[in-house]
């Protein structure tokens, strides 16, 4: 029979857990948390933060499904050494497992730049339950908050410091908001409605110093402005968490590297989510960690080989009523590419098409969200578009019709002019 070792209980590793048992339902499967709760949604905890979501509604599964499935969950169990040769790995409680086959799906911790002050009491992250209750707490006898990085993250963290009434500053490196998603124009945009809503932004300044002797007190950018706040955040990016495997003599770059089967370069140990990367990326989202966790099982399990073909980049933000989408290439900039955009202030609505060779590979829809599945369909089919380049933004356009390979109505001829 079998044996399966899963490190890492997040979403690639449950994921990975679930398909191993449906595949090998007489294998052992043990699955290691280094916490002390089962899979939960991390990208919901702001709604938890903001105390719009109750603890509970955030788990997947309760203890006792993991048991009915017969997957060993063992939580507060870290792995401290995996020993390939012997195929076993150490756990902090002592004890050592063996394996015939192990997924690393240890994940990511977040970036905390190397700057003074980031040890104060009421400077944090926002990676954990634990985080998220932290700071609950400090924002109960906090009047003003600063977050650092306006990423996806960033402002939905902000968005819910802003619901338990923080007066809430963003600070960004980069030129504008969602430098990753987002192009100059539409992160003005952006940043307009969420000044009007009430939020500090101040984009293109780096933190040099969080203030405080005692506490956090604010932060000093390097200009030597100051900005006030009891709470910071730091949400800066992700790094992978690959000390165990590069300690186990597994190939690694900025995650663990794998090929097209989740293999490392290790036999019978392969990586999935966050900590692996494939053809020099590593995603950082949940839907590569699912793709990637389910073909890594397939392949530990040798049922059928299984090939991850990498995933369509897709983040979307729902932020104070407005839905941002940013599919692929969105933000790519060169002279080689073709790009047409449309604005409509009364309505909220921005849109933003990137093509290259007359093909789609990056679309920006903000608060255009029936849209999105024609747009990743598009980018997916590597259609010729070119033809219809300068009318896929018009809300005329029949682009339901066009995906389906419908015939479309021309555009109207221009007016002809007189004499």
């Amino acid at each position: 029979m079998p044996g399966y070792v899963i490190v890492g209980g997040g979403v690639a590793g449950t994921t990975a857990a679930q398909n191993l048992r449906r595949l090998e339902p007489s294998a052992a499967v043990t699955l290691l948390g280094d916490e002390p709760y089962p899979y939960y949604y991390r990208p919901r905890l702001w709604e938890f933060l903001a105390g719009e979501l109750e603890q509970t509604a955030l788990f997947y599964r309760s203890e006792d499904w993991y048991a009915s499935q017969k997957i060993a969950l063992r939580l507060n169990a870290a792995a401290t050494k995996i020993k390939s040769q012997e195929h076993t790995v150490d756990l902090a409680t002592g004890d050592s497992l063996s394996f015939d086959r192990l997924l690393l799906a240890t994940g990511s911790c977040c970036f905390i730049p190397p700057i003074p002050g980031v040890n104060l009491p009421g400077v944090f992250v926002l990676r954990t339950l634990q985080d998220a209750s932290a700071m609950r707490a400090q924002a109960s006898r906090s009047r003003r908050a600063v977050v650092v990085g306006g990423g996806l993250l960033g402002l939905e963290t902000a968005r819910a410091l802003s619901a338990l009434h923080l007066e809430v500053t963003v600070v960004e490196i980069a030129p504008h908001l969602l430098p990753r998603q987002l192009d100059r124009e539409g992160a003005q945009f952006l940043q307009t409605r969420l000044e009007g809503l009430g939020m500090t932004i101040l984009a293109g300044a780096r933190t040099a110093i969080v203030t405080g002797e005692t506490a956090a007190g604010g932060i000093r950018l390097e200009d030597g402005r100051e900005v006030p706040g009891e709470l910071i955040l730091f949400s800066a990016g992700i790094v992978p968490r690959i000390d165990l495997a590069r300690e186990a003599g597994l190939q690694t770059g900025r995650g663990v590297i794998v090929d097209a089967s989740m293999q490392t370069s290790t036999a019978d140990i392969f990586a999935a989510g966050d900590v692996a990367e494939i053809d020099g990326r590593t995603y950082g989202l949940v839907p590569p960690a699912i793709e990637q966790a389910r073909a890594a099982s397939q392949n530990m399990a040798g049922v059928e080989k299984t090939l991850y073909p990498g995933t369509l980049p897709s983040t979307t933000l729902k932020l104070l009523g407005m839905d941002l989408t940013s599919l692929g290439e969105a933000t790519t900039e060169d002279e080689s590419l073709v790009v047409r955009r449309a604005l409509d202030e009364k309505a909220g609505i921005y849109r933003k098409v990137v093509l290259r060779n007359g093909v789609l590979i990056g679309a920006i829809l903000l608060n255009d969200s029936a849209n999105v599945p024609l747009y990743k369909q598009l980018i997916a089919s590597r259609r010729d578009v070119s033809h219809v380049c300068d009318r896929l933004l018009d809300p005329a356009f029949d682009l339901k019709a066009f995906v389906s390979h419908k015939p479309v109505e021309p555009a109207p001829a221009a007016p002809r002019r007189p004499g």
